[in-house]
């Protein structure tokens, strides 16, 4: 692999994984408004949370097509 697709290849395996874990932070924060009563809130990180899961996906399709080599 190029130096520059193994580059490419570990920033979007990096920012998939960051990512991912802002997810489940919007879904921590989402519980923590629920049980203060704010639901609207809570859809609305609950929306952000899966938003954030179709970016990751998109990542990882990235990651597919740049292949392994």
């Amino acid at each position: 692999m190029s130096e520059k697709k193994e580059r490419l290849r570990g920033l979007i395996e990096h920012w998939a994984h960051h990512n991912d874990e802002h997810r489940d932070r919007f879904l921590e924060a989402a519980e923590e408004a629920g049980e203060l009563g704010l639901d609207e809130a809570v859809a609305e990180m609950k929306h952000a949370a899966g938003k954030a899961d179709e970016v990751s996906a998109h990542l990882r399709k990235a990651l597919e097509h740049l292949g392994e080599g």
